[in-house]
């Protein structure tokens, strides 16, 4: 196997087998967006170990480029970005198809003196930003774009912000840490107050680059100031190792040890989802250690309040739900419609093509559980969360060939995966006709 599988549009996986061993996933990229952003908005160097290497970071260093602040690749995983922000942004942003790196790239963008125009890929492009574009108009940004800033390319013209109170409509991490972001460079305090509590990487950088933030269970609130360089530590991320969790559970023969994971609040929901399941699975919250093995599963309802920390696992969990016994409801996900893909459909048309039977529903799925799932050809829609759990499917449960189309999208998040697919299950992996 070589790295070139990184770049197929279509990959072949023959399984089904065993899942047994330990890894380290790539670093989080939640955490990872924002170490670049917040090392490119504070006085002096910052060094981040660890930093995710998928093209979606990647997306990140080259835009904080433009706005005069230096990066450097220091060897043994670290990478030195020397802030501050000099300028408004020379050139487009592009951020590929980065949904966090697009909208808490507005955040920024909203606090500098200056013009800025972000874009991305044809599928970012399709995603909402009215949702971010509203509270940063709000603070006294001026943004426009496709269907006046509903849609990127957003035009963003920052500076004069005033702090606010917002409370988002919708449970986002994204937009709260935009609005935190642009908060930094506001007059008066700026808060968020939350429908659901949503992730924390955001308040827990900003405290470690110096911020004076305050953090309650629903409410957030940042007063306006300088960042300091800093070192950071980027762990693993949960969201990646939620796929190994699961093919260890597929697999009739599944021992997997994940390694230094994230294991702070609203990140590792996936866990407590699967022992609801009844999956043999514990997490060590002070190593960072995931161990999982193959069990038998049930089915469980998930509603609105879980969603919010599980809203990027929603597809590998549903593939689990698919061979549970019984019937395995999702709802309050709506927001799953506004991803890479609309996740609600394409999961759906996944977990149907591995012959399960599954209802879409306006915000979610019924999902009635199977003995054994078929092998399957699989159209990602360009998201990397479906073509990986589909080649886990089929690398584990699926006993046969599967092809998943589209395979190329997992370059953006975690590179190399096949090949620790491969290390893990033993699977057959190559370019797909």
């Amino acid at each position: 196997m070589t790295p070139d599988l990184d770049a197929v549009s279509s990959l072949q996986v023959t399984g089904a087998g065993p899942a047994r061993g330990s890894l380290q996933v790539p670093g989080d990229k939640s955490i990872s967006h924002r170490a670049v952003m917040m090392a490119a908005m504070a006085h002096g160097p910052t060094v981040i170990t660890g930093l995710s290497r998928g093209q979606d970071v990647t997306h990140t260093l080259l835009a904080v480029e433009q706005f005069g602040v230096t990066v450097t690749d220091v060897g043994e995983g670290r990478v030195r970005v020397e802030g501050p922000i000099r300028h408004e942004p020379a050139d487009f942003l592009d951020h590929g198809n980065a949904g966090t790196g697009i909208r808490l790239m507005s955040g920024v963008c909203a606090g500098i003196d200056g013009l800025s125009v972000l874009t991305g890929d044809r599928f970012l492009r399709r995603r909402p930003m009215g949702r971010i574009a509203e509270p940063l108009r709000s603070m006294g940004a001026t943004i426009d774009g496709r269907e006046h800033g509903r849609l990127a390319p957003l035009v963003i013209r920052g500076g004069g912000l005033t702090g606010i109170t917002y409370a988002p409509k919708v449970a986002s991490a994204q937009v709260k840490s935009a609005v935190l972001l642009a908060g930094l460079s506001a007059t008066g305090p700026t808060t968020v107050e939350e429908i659901h509590p949503t992730r924390r990487h955001t308040e827990e950088m900003l405290a470690q680059f110096g911020a004076r933030v305050r953090v309650d269970e629903h409410r957030v609130t940042v007063e306006p100031g300088e960042l300091a360089g800093t070192d950071v530590e980027v762990p693993g991320d949960p969201s990646q190792a939620a796929f190994w969790a699961v093919a260890a559970l597929l697999a009739d023969q599944g021992e997997v040890t994940i390694e230094r994971l994230y294991p702070g609040y609203g990140r590792s929901d996936f866990v407590g989802v699967l022992q609801r399941m009844g999956a043999d699975i514990d997490m060590d919250l002070t190593t960072g250690t995931l161990t999982v093995r193959s069990s038998k599963l049930r089915a469980i309802e998930l509603t609105a309040e879980d969603i919010p920390g599980i809203v990027d696992e929603v597809p590998v969990l549903a593939m689990a739900a698919a061979v549970a016994e019984g019937t395995t409801t999702v709802a309050g996900a709506g927001d799953l419609r506004a991803k890479e893909s609309d996740r609600i459909a394409s999961t759906s048309a996944m977990l149907r093509a591995f012959g399960v039977e599954v209802t879409e529903t306006e915000d979610g799925m019924v999902i009635e559980g199977t003995s054994r799932l078929r092998p399957a050809r699989v159209d990602s829609h360009g998201d990397h969360r479906i073509a990986m759990t589909a080649a886990v499917a089929g690398a584990c449960a699926a006993e046969g060939t599967t092809v998943i189309d589209g395979w190329d999208s997992v370059a953006t998040s975690y590179p190399r995966f096949a090949e620790d697919l491969v290390r893990l299950t033993g699977a057959g992996v190559e370019p797909g006709a």
